[in-house]
């Protein structure tokens, strides 16, 4: 079975992603409510770790490399001003995007093998997710403009 496989890379990717949230946060502390949201998000991210303990004892985890991989590339360090912010939330929103498909994988494992516990944590933790990815999408949003017509922008 390879669900320890998936376990292992939905918590690695939730670590990644809460480090990544608290890395934007700290690097755009300038602006209030990214500081403010983004640690907000890391909890979440945080809270979805501790959720899976239960899931890693009963199946065991597997670790895989990509969520490093991808973090490593994407968010090496949080980059400087309006574009850099515009920047960093995509990378962010990339990153929460292959965390919300792979609660996707793991709620179809967990309705193959009928485990209830699974399909709690996959349904709370997805939702979870949608919304970071919705705060993300309104953030990219209200940069664009900011970022990349606005006189005066730092890149």
């Amino acid at each position: 079975m390879h669900l320890a496989t998936y376990i292992g890379l939905q918590h690695t990717a939730s670590a990644t992603l809460a480090d990544s949230f608290r890395q934007v946060a700290q690097g755009h502390a300038a602006e209030p409510d990214v500081f403010t949201d983004c640690h907000r998000m890391a909890a979440m991210s945080q809270g979805h770790v501790e959720r899976l303990a239960p899931l890693v004892d009963r199946y065991g985890e597997e670790r895989v490399d990509e969520p490093e991989r991808l973090h490593a590339d994407g968010l090496p360090g949080v980059r400087s001003g309006g574009v850099g912010l515009l920047r960093d939330l995509q990378d962010l929103y990339v990153l929460a995007s292959f965390v919300d498909i792979t609660w996707t994988v793991l709620g179809q494992a967990g309705k193959g093998v009928r485990d209830r516990d699974l399909i709690a944590v996959v349904d709370a933790c997805e939702q979870e997710t949608q919304r970071q990815l919705l705060w993300l999408n309104t953030r990219i949003k209200q940069a664009a403009p900011q970022a990349l017509i606005a006189s005066g922008s730092s890149t």
